[in-house]
Protein backbone atom coordinates (compact mmCIF):
# COMPACT_ATOMS: atom_id res chain seq x y z
CA UNK A 1 0.00 0.00 0.00
CA UNK A 2 1.46 3.62 -1.09
CA UNK A 3 1.24 5.94 1.75
CA UNK A 4 2.28 9.22 -0.62
CA UNK A 5 3.78 10.05 -4.08
CA UNK A 6 5.66 12.85 -5.15
CA UNK A 7 6.44 14.26 -9.06
CA UNK A 8 9.12 16.50 -10.02
CA UNK A 9 8.04 19.74 -11.67
CA UNK A 10 9.29 22.57 -13.94
CA UNK A 11 7.34 25.49 -12.86
CA UNK A 12 5.89 25.30 -9.25
CA UNK A 13 3.49 27.55 -9.74
CA UNK A 14 2.39 26.69 -13.46
CA UNK A 15 1.92 23.40 -11.47
CA UNK A 16 -0.04 24.51 -8.57
CA UNK A 17 -2.35 26.33 -10.81
CA UNK A 18 -2.98 23.20 -12.22
CA UNK A 19 -3.53 20.60 -9.64
CA UNK A 20 -5.76 23.37 -7.70
CA UNK A 21 -8.09 23.31 -10.65
CA UNK A 22 -7.97 19.64 -11.80
CA UNK A 23 -8.06 17.85 -8.57
CA UNK A 24 -11.09 19.78 -6.69
CA UNK A 25 -13.34 17.89 -8.37
CA UNK A 26 -11.88 14.69 -6.74
CA UNK A 27 -12.40 16.34 -3.37
CA UNK A 28 -8.36 16.44 -2.94
CA UNK A 29 -6.92 19.65 -1.93
CA UNK A 30 -3.39 21.52 -1.45
CA UNK A 31 -3.06 21.02 2.37
CA UNK A 32 0.84 21.50 2.57
CA UNK A 33 3.92 23.59 1.43
CA UNK A 34 5.74 26.33 1.33
CA UNK A 35 5.07 27.64 -2.13
CA UNK A 36 8.42 28.69 -3.74
CA UNK A 37 10.05 24.20 -3.63
CA UNK A 38 6.90 21.86 -3.26
CA UNK A 39 3.39 21.15 -1.95
CA UNK A 40 1.52 18.52 -0.96
CA UNK A 41 -2.42 17.26 -1.73
CA UNK A 42 -4.81 14.77 -0.27
CA UNK A 43 -7.78 15.08 1.92
CA UNK A 44 -7.89 16.93 5.33
CA UNK A 45 -5.53 16.05 7.22
CA UNK A 46 -3.48 13.80 4.77
CA UNK A 47 -1.27 14.68 1.67
CA UNK A 48 -1.12 11.63 -0.30
CA UNK A 49 0.22 13.23 -3.31
CA UNK A 50 3.17 16.00 -3.50
CA UNK A 51 4.94 17.81 -6.16
CA UNK A 52 8.54 19.22 -5.67
CA UNK A 53 10.41 22.02 -8.29
CA UNK A 54 13.17 20.15 -10.04
CA UNK A 55 15.04 21.42 -12.58
CA UNK A 56 15.07 18.05 -14.59
CA UNK A 57 11.70 17.11 -14.04
CA UNK A 58 10.89 13.33 -14.76
CA UNK A 59 8.16 12.29 -16.79
CA UNK A 60 6.77 8.78 -17.60
CA UNK A 61 4.87 8.88 -14.38
CA UNK A 62 1.44 7.77 -13.84
CA UNK A 63 -0.92 8.74 -11.04
CA UNK A 64 -4.64 7.37 -11.09
CA UNK A 65 -6.78 9.02 -8.49
CA UNK A 66 -10.13 7.69 -7.37
CA UNK A 67 -13.47 9.33 -7.88
CA UNK A 68 -16.60 8.18 -6.10
CA UNK A 69 -18.50 8.15 -9.71
CA UNK A 70 -18.62 8.77 -13.09
CA UNK A 71 -19.44 12.51 -13.33
CA UNK A 72 -16.73 13.15 -11.40
CA UNK A 73 -14.30 11.97 -13.52
CA UNK A 74 -16.04 13.80 -15.69
CA UNK A 75 -15.19 16.89 -14.04
CA UNK A 76 -11.74 16.33 -13.54
CA UNK A 77 -11.10 15.92 -16.97
CA UNK A 78 -12.77 19.14 -17.88
CA UNK A 79 -11.02 21.04 -14.64
CA UNK A 80 -7.71 19.91 -15.97
CA UNK A 81 -8.35 20.85 -19.81
CA UNK A 82 -9.31 23.74 -18.55
CA UNK A 83 -6.47 24.43 -16.22
CA UNK A 84 -3.94 23.38 -18.65
CA UNK A 85 -3.78 19.71 -19.35
CA UNK A 86 -3.15 17.61 -22.32
CA UNK A 87 -5.96 15.39 -23.63
CA UNK A 88 -4.70 11.61 -23.21
CA UNK A 89 -7.92 9.90 -23.15
CA UNK A 90 -11.37 11.66 -22.72
CA UNK A 91 -13.74 10.00 -20.54
CA UNK A 92 -15.22 6.43 -21.08
CA UNK A 93 -15.12 2.87 -20.48
CA UNK A 94 -11.66 1.29 -20.57
CA UNK A 95 -12.91 -2.87 -21.46
CA UNK A 96 -9.45 -3.89 -21.53
CA UNK A 97 -8.95 -2.95 -17.75
CA UNK A 98 -12.34 -4.05 -16.76
CA UNK A 99 -16.53 -3.66 -17.69
CA UNK A 100 -16.65 -0.93 -15.36
CA UNK A 101 -13.51 0.69 -15.54
CA UNK A 102 -14.57 4.67 -16.58
CA UNK A 103 -11.69 6.68 -16.57
CA UNK A 104 -10.09 10.08 -18.18
CA UNK A 105 -6.28 10.65 -18.97
CA UNK A 106 -4.49 14.33 -19.01
CA UNK A 107 -0.78 15.14 -19.56
CA UNK A 108 -0.22 17.76 -16.76
CA UNK A 109 2.53 20.28 -17.94
CA UNK A 110 5.34 18.43 -17.14
CA UNK A 111 3.98 15.68 -19.44
CA UNK A 112 2.65 13.25 -16.06
CA UNK A 113 0.08 11.19 -17.29
CA UNK A 114 -2.60 11.76 -14.33
CA UNK A 115 -5.89 9.88 -14.83
CA UNK A 116 -9.23 9.62 -12.93
CA UNK A 117 -11.13 6.83 -12.57
CA UNK A 118 -13.97 4.83 -11.23
CA UNK A 119 -14.51 1.41 -10.94
CA UNK A 120 -18.10 0.98 -10.54
CA UNK A 121 -21.07 0.32 -12.57
CA UNK A 122 -23.20 3.50 -13.72
CA UNK A 123 -26.18 4.64 -11.66
CA UNK A 124 -29.23 3.60 -12.97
Amino acid sequence: MLDHVTVGVEDIERSLRFYDSALRPLGIARLYGDGNRFAGYGVNPKAFFWIGNRTNPQTGSHIAFAANDRATVDRFYEAAIAAGGKDNGRPGIREHYGPDYYGAFVFDPDGHNIEAVCRLPEKG
